[in-house]
């Protein structure tokens, strides 16, 4: 069986690295897979194609910006992806991002149309069935259901159209394109957005969840432990810790002698550190609640945010220590072991990985209520509070400090997200497709 991935990147951010899992996951099931992807590099360790240019690429952010249209240009590089496509002739085509500045939707919509193969379709966020945004629900918006008239967060929602709003034409040309693909399953990682996916154009398609997969032999409690004594990462404080309370190493041996040097290099040895992560700190990750909740937190706390610019950092206050963004898979899992807690701020999200790795640390959860972002969780693992509630969420971080979630059911929790049976569950799927059973 061939099966062809297309995806806006390859390898980088959670969707790029969910298709590589997929793409190594085919392979050890005997299958070939090519990804083909429209930004940016490719792991070494796969086959992998880039269609277009960073000039088309170029183009088509200044088509969304200046014009409302995202996904309607980058036609030469969609008609190079088709033909590569026809010549390489896959059984099965994934879909996962396709917004992303890369891709002229219409055509590539056309093409499948034609071509009657098996097609999934993984929707990691809400772009395929909305006008414009990506995500909504922090808004309290549900003009997607009935065709995005009027929108007035177009400037202000990725993908950030500044100058026109054609939200409601949009809407129209991906309902035409989007939908009577004869043979298209969609595949959501939540219940939540299966859920949402039902009252959309998309709902004539039949659903199947399949919740994101973690590598659970980078994301582990002892992580750390096998680099050396005095390594160094490439997230680098820009601040660190002047006061000392209690010591909040929660664990021993040589896993605890190497968080314990993690914490004394950021000067957090005798603190309750709370972390947040983001790949992009943009307004729906609730950066402003972690800052409000920094002006409450007693002593002998610090929040430790990873992924900030050098404009957010300098912004920070005192007690926040503010990182940049990490490449390293295995460093940021040291930072999830090395945390007490991770708290998601996130006002909207489908099923963010970054629960899943924490609880592959051992770390439990503290997470507003909203999108799939619960639904990782369970009691003995984590919290769940009000979206948006600032009051409910200081009170989770101090009783999390008082009584302590257990890290043996984090980590029990954490197994029914390995990364081979999760993604397994693809290739099941891809075989039923072409009739070839499991």
């Amino acid at each position: 069986m061939k099966v062809l991935q297309i995806s806006t990147v390859c390898g980088r951010g959670s969707v790029g690295r969910i298709a590589v899992d997929i793409y190594h996951t085919l392979e050890e099931c005997k299958d070939q897979c090519l990804i083909a992807y429209g930004r940016g590099d490719a792991p070494e360790d796969v086959e992998a194609f880039r269609f277009g240019t960073d000039l088309q690429v170029g183009l088509h952010v200044l088509s969304t910006f200046f014009k409302g249209e995202h996904g309607f240009s980058s036609a030469g590089a969609t008609r190079e992806l088709i033909g590569r496509i026809r010549r390489w002739d896959p059984d099965v085509i994934q879909l996962h991002n396709i917004h992303g500045f890369v891709l002229q939707t219409e055509l590539l919509f056309d093409y499948l149309k034609q071509a009657g193969k098996p097609v999934v379709w993984t929707l990691h966020d809400c772009w395929p069935y909305t006008g414009h945004c990506a995500f909504y629900d922090y808004n309290g918006c549900a003009g997607w259901k009935s065709g995005c008239a009027g929108c007035k967060e177009y400037r202000r929602t990725y993908p950030y159209a500044l100058f026109r709003n054609h939200t409601e034409q949009n809407y129209r040309r991906k309902r035409a394109a989007f939908t009577g693909v004869p043979r298209l399953t969609i595949v959501t990682p939540s219940g939540w957005l299966a859920g949402q996916v039902g009252q959309s154009f998309l709902k004539d398609y039949p659903v199947r969840v399949i919740p994101n997969g973690i590598d659970r032999e980078i994301f582990r409690p002892d992580a750390g432990t096998d680099l050396p004594a005095d390594a160094e990462g490439t997230v680098s404080p820009a601040s660190a810790g002047k006061d000392r309370a209690a010591d909040a190493d929660r664990s021993g041996g040589l896993a605890g002698q190497r968080q314990e040097s993690l914490r004394e290099r950021l000067g957090l040895a005798d603190r309750f550190v709370v972390l947040g992560v983001a790949n992009v700190w943009e307004r729906r990750k609730g950066l402003d609640y972690f800052v409000r909740l920094a002006g409450r937190l007693p002593e002998g706390f610090r929040i430790v945010l990873i992924g900030l610019n050098a404009g957010q950092r300098r912004r920070l206050p005192d007690n926040i220590l503010g990182l940049g963004r990490t490449g390293s898979a295995r460093e940021l899992a040291e930072y999830y072991a090395m945390a007490d807690v991770f708290v998601n701020a996130t006002l909207e999200d489908n099923f963010p990985t970054t629960n899943l790795e924490a609880l592959s640390c051992g770390t439990p959860v503290i997470t507003f209520d909203t999108g799939g972002s619960p639904e990782s969780l369970t009691e003995e693992c984590g919290r769940v509070v009000p979206k948006g509630d600032e009051d409910s969420l200081f009170e989770a971080v101090l009783r999390e400090r008082e009584d302590p979630r257990s890290r043996e059911a984090c980590l029990a929790r954490a197994q029914q997200y390995e990364k081979r049976d999760r993604f397994r569950e693809y290739v099941e799927l891809y075989h039923s497709l072409c009739g070839q059973g499991e």
